[in-house]
């Protein structure tokens, strides 16, 4: 599904569950994702690592094509900033990357300064 993600989509959101402290993470990659399931640990298929995920409403009604769940998936891929801080993305992010301190139940997540640029632009006083 497409990278540009509208709170539109996410109205069965109840829970951002992390896997891993967000805290430390500059940007998160998510994704809206087929699951079989509303609530658990969704199946992880690509590259990298999982670290978070939503949980939707118990009322939460399957996709008419598909039959499954429309789920966000949070991840972060092995070159991506955290593990990689001097390769692609040491300034910039992916299209789908946002701030994990933005992201709640039904909302987006937004591109700060900090997702887009890195903590070494946040502390570089302004010229």
């Amino acid at each position: 599904m497409s990278s540009m993600l509208q709170d539109s989509q996410l109205t069965d959101e109840v829970e951002v569950v992390w896997l891993e402290d967000p805290s430390h993470l500059d940007y998160v990659r998510q994704a809206l994702d087929k699951v079989s399931q509303r609530r658990g640990k969704p199946r992880y298929s690509r590259d990298g690592r999982l670290v978070g995920y939503t949980n939707l409403c118990s009322d939460a009604e399957r996709d008419t094509d598909s039959g499954l769940f429309a789920r966000r998936a949070f991840f972060l891929l092995p070159h991506d900033r955290d593990s990689d801080p001097t390769g692609d993305y040491q300034v910039g992010a992916p299209g789908e990357a946002v701030d994990p301190s933005t992201i709640e139940p039904g909302r987006t997540g937004a591109k700060t300064p900090r997702s887009q640029r890195g903590r070494a632009a946040e502390t570089t006083p302004a010229r």
